[in-house]
C-alpha cells in the first residue's frame, strides 16, 4: 500500500460521546496502532472554531462554538487519545463562542479567549473554575465596537495572559494583557492600525520571553508579525514577512526548538501550504516555503512544535475536504511528509493542533458534513498512520 493513504480498519464501540474509528495497517494487512478519530459531540451544527490546549491532567482541552445553540462549549478529554469526553456548556448569554482560543494558565486552569456576537459585539473570556473546566468565571475585556474576532491567547512569562485579536470596526490588530490570572481586567492597546490589518490572528510567547504575533493583512494581502516590545505588549515592532501575491490568512504560529518563529499559513494566489520560519527572535526576516501545492490546500493552518523538535501542522484540503497534517523535515521546515487523516466527507474545518502527554498530536477539528466536533489522535510523532513497524 502506498505511504499516505488511510483506509478504514474498523469501528470501536461507542465510548462516552466519542465514536472511535482507528485507521492504517501495513503491507500485510495486520494492524498498528492507528490514527484514530473521535466525535466527541454531535449530531448538530457543533464544533466550528474549535482550540485544543493540553490540561495540566494531561488531557485535552477543547473550546469550540455549538451554532445550533449560539454558546461556547468546552469538551474534556477522558483519556490521552481523546476517544470520549465530558461536554460543558460555559456561555449561552446570546450568541457566544466564535473564535475560541484555549491556553493553559500558570494555575493549571483553561484561559478561553472568544468573541460574542450578540449586541456589542465584545471580546470576551471564559477563566475555568476546575481542570475539567466544567465552569468557569465570564468576562467581558473590550466592548468598544464590533471587536473580538480573530482571537488567540497564549500564557506569558510573567504567568498572565495576553491575547490579541481583530478590531472589526477600525480594522485594526489589538491586544489584551491580563491584569491577573483569572484575566478579569485587561491592559487593552491597539498595536497596527496601517488599513485593514490584524484578521486571523495567532500569538505565543517568544524565547525572549516577548509575544510574537503573527495576522494577516487584508488591505494589501500580505503576512505581518508583530514582536512585542514588552510583556505587557504595549508597542510592537511591525514586519511584513510575505507580499507575494494573497497570502497570509489562516496563520498559526509557535515558536521551535532553535528558538525561532514558525508560522504556517495560506497562499489564497496559488492556493497552496505555506510556512515562515524567522531569521531571528523578532522575526523581522524569514525563509518562505510552500509546504504543500496538490489542489487547493492550506486553510484552517494550525502549527505546534513536535516532540522531535520539529514543526507539525494540521489543515485543510479544499480540494479533497480532507484534514491534513504536514510534519516537518528540518526545523526551517524547508520540506515536510504530508498525510491525510480524515476524508469521511467534508471535514478538516477550523483545525487547532497540540501534542498530548505522550509525545503525539491531538487535533480538533470540524466536521460540516455531520456538523460535529471531531478529534484525531496521532499514532506516533510523524502523525503517518501508515508507516511499516
Amino acid at each position: 500500500m502506498p505511504r499516505n493513504t488511510c483506509f478504514v480498519l474498523g469501528v470501536g464501540l461507542l465510548l462516552g460521546f466519542g465514536l472511535p474509528l482507528t485507521i492504517g495497517a501495513d503491507d500485510t494487512g495486520l494492524a498498528h496502532r492507528g490514527v484514530t478519530l473521535s466525535t466527541l459531540d454531535g449530531p448538530g451544527d457543533v464544533g466550528q472554531f474549535t482550540s485544543v490546549a493540553m490540561g495540566a491532567d494531561g488531557l485535552g482541552l477543547i473550546a469550540y462554538h455549538d451554532v445550533a445553540n449560539r454558546t461556547l462549549k468546552v469538551a474534556h478529554c477522558s483519556n490521552r487519545a481523546c476517544s470520549s469526553a465530558t461536554l460543558t456548556t460555559l456561555d449561552d448569554t446570546g450568541d457566544v463562542g466564535q473564535f475560541t482560543s484555549v491556553a493553559i494558565g500558570a494555575d493549571g486552569l483553561g484561559l478561553i479567549s472568544y468573541y460574542a456576537s450578540t449586541n456589542n459585539r465584545n471580546l470576551k473570556v471564559a477563566h475555568c473554575s476546575n481542570r475539567a473546566c466544567s465552569s468557569a468565571t465570564l468576562t467581558t475585556l473590550d466592548d468598544t465596537g464590533d471587536i473580538g474576532q480573530s482571537t488567540s491567547v497564549a500564557i506569558g512569562a510573567d504567568g498572565l495572559g495576553l491575547i490579541s485579536y481583530y478590531d472589526v470596526i477600525n480594522g485594526n490588530l489589538k491586544v489584551a494583557h491580563c491584569s491577573n490570572r483569572a484575566c478579569s481586567s485587561a491592559t487593552l492597546t491597539t498595536l497596527d492600525s496601517a488599513g485593514d490589518v490584524g484578521q486571523d490572528t495567532s500569538v505565543t510567547i517568544g524565547a525572549d520571553g516577548l509575544g510574537l504575533i503573527s495576522y494577516y493583512d487584508a488591505i494589501n494581502g500580505n503576512l505581518k508579525v508583530a514582536h512585542c516590545s514588552n510583556r505587557a505588549c504595549t508597542a510592537a515592532t511591525l514586519t511584513t514577512l510575505d507580499s507575494t501575491g494573497e497570502v497570509g490568512q489562516f496563520t498559526s504560529v509557535t515558536i521551535g526548538a532553535d528558538g525561532l518563529g514558525l508560522i504556517s499559513y495560506h497562499d489564497s494566489t496559488n492556493h497552496v501550504l505555506k510556512v515562515a520560519h524567522c531569521s531571528n527572535r523578532a522575526c523581522t526576516a524569514a525563509t518562505l516555503t510552500t509546504l504543500d501545492r496538490a489542489g487547493k490546500v492550506g486553510q484552517d493552518t494550525a502549527v505546534t512544535l513536535g516532540a522531535d523538535g520539529l514543526g507539525l501542522i494540521s489543515y485543510h484540503d479544499e480540494t479533497n475536504h480532507t484534514l491534513k497534517v504536514a510534519h516537518c523535515s528540518n526545523r526551517a521546515c524547508t520540506a515536510a511528509t504530508l498525510t491525510t487523516l480524515d476524508s469521511a466527507g467534508e471535514v478538516g474545518r477550523d483545525t487547532s493542533l497540540t501534542i498530548g502527554a505522550d509525545r503525539f498530536g491531538l487535533i480538533s477539528y470540524y466536521d460540516a458534513t455531520n456538523g460535529n466536533l471531531k478529534v484525531a489522535h496521532c499514532s506516533d510523532i510523524l502523525c503517518v498512520p501508515d508507516r511499516r513497524r
